[in-house]
């Protein structure tokens, strides 16, 4: 398929659900509502990046300590949220690139290359905050110890693995479900809590009262706008099935604005929930508190007995929603900046082992009251990376070269570039005095190594990370305005080697890898049809992999029923072939791995052109094996044919979802 314009098939953002959801055209009232409908739920998958455990901390400080009258910090960022989304929203629906994938375009290779590594530890960042708030949870509500909790999370990832497979649509059901757990469960808690509605309002006024609030509020800030969530955005649209008229792109850029003011306001309101019930129970009887434990431990002398479950509950939900989204975006970050794809579980369980590692070793060294100063840590981290997202994020947008009439217009541009400023002074305040208290702290230690005192070697560490952060963000800044952008929006038209593509391709011999089973009917069929159409008569060499438990150990000399059904199975296939006058020969492989086995025989023993069937083995197997037929394509240089059954026995069409050989 030759494609006019756009980015190619193998180097979509989410290549496996790209487009997986259709859109209903046409006109009328109830059409546009199922329209309105189908465009709901990327922004809900993102929002939940704003009511993670990460800024539980900080909002529950908020309340505890200045009561409702840092409300107006939540406002502020959930607009400034509101308007980031859309840009991110915009620039995968109009250019057909997330935001990884236009860094790459943009940059010269060594800045994507730092780039990259940022992004990457900023979702380990994030990952961490996740794990931390499902530990907390479990401990909260089944008494289960942090380190315990620290396992339990590591298998996770398969679970999340397995809602993957229901497809995007019903992903986003999961996610919305536990968004409104949470939401409902900070209602009943509020209700309970009987706040000072008066006072809510008076704190959407901005205000900075007493020492200590401007510092809490930048980590409210911090907490809030979450750098993952604008690569995460931009590829979520492009889930949609969205035709590439400019009208087309304008009515889900309309669509998206709304999905976005919608789920982003829900996170608004239980962001502000934590912080009233935090005003409402602790700041009302004068309780400092600065942790998720203690606020858990001194809610039932309050609420009464089911506030906690409540709160454990929500604080489950948050760390379980969050993950997902944290694995997603770290899919996006991978194949945006190397066009590096990777197995999504070995993709999520490397991201888990980054976040649980340092979890661990903090929690076995420093004991369970050190999860406070990692959740600081993490979102510390979070602020270092989010200024290299939002800025190159306006500077994609505003490019009419890439945008076309869809660029940012001038009022729009004014209001993102003031963002992007109060977001960098802020971060950069809130970095800068992160680092200045680890450094005293370990001035305060007296220790040293050799005749270097620890705190000039981590102040000079620190400080100068810092230092080459703000180089490359400068650089960051400036890179559009001094050398000229390159046109990565569209491809132009391929222009085909017409000479070349009617040159007669003759074939000797096609391989056929059968999986002894009802689909091999249809693989053969192919390679048949194939065989017919050339004048050589090629020869048909006919292949399977026995994988049972005998033959991984004894390989060829394997002696069991299943192999020598195979063999059978095998030469009647030839005998009946020879007897249609086909050229035919079989050859039986061994080994636990399917995959790796018939590549290691097509290297030895190579064809013009191999049929395969795409007949899925399972979860479990697919988990541990991959899926055979990318496996192979991927470490052979054979052209392939995919032989697809239309229907199975029951009459309901087969998934093309796995591609695996017998």
């Amino acid at each position: 398929m030759v494609m006019a314009e756009g980015i190619s098939p193998d180097r979509r953002s989410l290549d496996e659900v790209h487009g997986s959801v259709a859109v209903p055209s046409g006109r009328g009232g109830s059409r546009r509502w199922r329209q309105f409908l189908a465009f709901l739920g990327p922004a809900y998958l993102v929002s939940v990046g704003y009511m993670d455990p990460g800024n539980w901390a900080t909002d529950l400080a908020g309340g505890a300590m200045f009561g409702y009258a840092l409300i107006w910090v939540l406002l502020m960022s959930n607009l400034m949220a509101v308007l980031l989304q859309t840009l991110s929203a915009r620039l995968g629906v109009v250019t057909g690139h997330d935001l990884a994938q236009a860094c790459r375009a943009e940059y010269s290779p060594g800045v994507n290359a730092i780039l990259w590594l940022l992004a990457e530890i900023a979702i380990a960042a994030c990952d961490l905050a996740e794990i931390l708030g499902t530990i907390i949870a479990l401990k909260l509500l089944f008494g289960l110890p942090l380190l315990w909790g620290c396992v339990v999370t590591a298998f996770d990832t398969f679970l999340l693995l397995y809602l993957q497979r229901w497809g995007m649509r019903q992903v986003e059901a999961v996610i919305l479900a536990l968004v409104g757990t949470i939401a409902a469960c900070f209602l009943v808690q509020i209700f309970l809590a009987g706040p000072d509605w008066s006072g809510v309002v008076a704190g959407l006024k901005p205000s900075l009262p007493g020492e200590g609030a401007l510092y809490v509020a930048i980590g409210i800030l911090g907490a809030t706008v979450m750098p993952h969530n604008l690569y995460l955005h931009s590829a979520l649209v492009q889930t949609r099935r969205i035709g590439s008229d400019i009208q087309s792109k304008s009515t889900a850029c309309r669509y998206y604005l709304v999905d976005s003011t919608i789920a982003l306001n829900a996170a608004f309101f239980v962001n502000a929930a934590i912080l009233v019930l935090s005003a409402a129970v602790f700041h009302r009887h004068g309780i400092a508190v600065d942790s998720i434990e203690e606020a858990h431990r001194l809610l039932p002398g309050f609420l009464g007995g089911m506030a906690p479950i409540l709160f454990g509950v929500a604080l489950l939900c948050a760390g379980q929603s969050s993950t997902l989204t944290g694995t997603l975006a770290g899919q996006i970050v991978m194949e945006g900046y190397l066009h590096l794809r990777m197995a999504p579980w070995l993709r999520r369980l490397i991201t888990r082992m980054l976040a649980l590692v340092p979890a661990v070793a903090t929690i076995a060294i420093a004991g369970e009251r050190s999860t406070q100063g990692l959740l600081v840590l993490s979102q510390v981290i979070l602020s270092l990376q989010l200024s290299f997202a939002v800025i190159p994020l306006i500077h994609f947008t505003s490019n009419r070269r890439n945008m076309g009439t869809f660029a940012t217009p001038w009022w729009g541009q004014i209001l993102a570039w003031i963002t992007a400023g109060i977001i960098v002074a802020l971060n950069a305040k809130l970095v800068w005095d992160q680092i200045g208290e680890w450094v005293g702290m370990a001035s305060a230690s007296g220790i040293s190594i050799g005749p270097i005192p620890m705190a000039w070697l981590a102040g000079g560490s620190l400080y100068g990370v810092a230092g080459g952060a703000l180089v490359l963000l400068v650089w960051v800044t400036i890179k559009p305005m001094v050398q000229r952008s390159p046109e990565w929006g569209a491809k132009a038209p391929v222009e085909l080697d017409w000479a070349d593509a009617f040159r007669t391709r003759p074939m000797e011999r096609i391989g056929v890898a059968l999986e002894h089973g009802r689909g091999d009917a249809e693989i053969l069929n192919r390679a048949l049809g194939l065989a017919q159409s050339q004048a050589g008569s090629p020869e048909l060499v006919l292949l399977h992999v026995v994988d049972t438990a005998m033959a991984r150990v004894l390989g060829p000399e394997t002696a069991d029923r299943e192999t020598e059904s195979d063999q059978r199975y095998l030469d009647g296939l030839v005998h009946s072939l020879r007897d249609r006058g086909y050229r035919a020969r079989a050859t039986l492989l061994y080994g636990p791995d399917p995959a790796g086995e018939l590549v290691s025989h097509l290297k030895r023993d190579p064809v013009d052109l191999l049929v395969v069937g795409s007949h899925g083995h399972g979860m479990v197997r697919d988990l541990l094996l991959g899926q055979t037929v990318d496996r192979v394509r991927h470490q052979v240089d054979v052209p392939m044919l995919i032989a697809r059954p239309g229907r199975e026995a029951g009459g309901a069409p087969t998934s093309p979802a796995h591609h695996n050989l017998g």
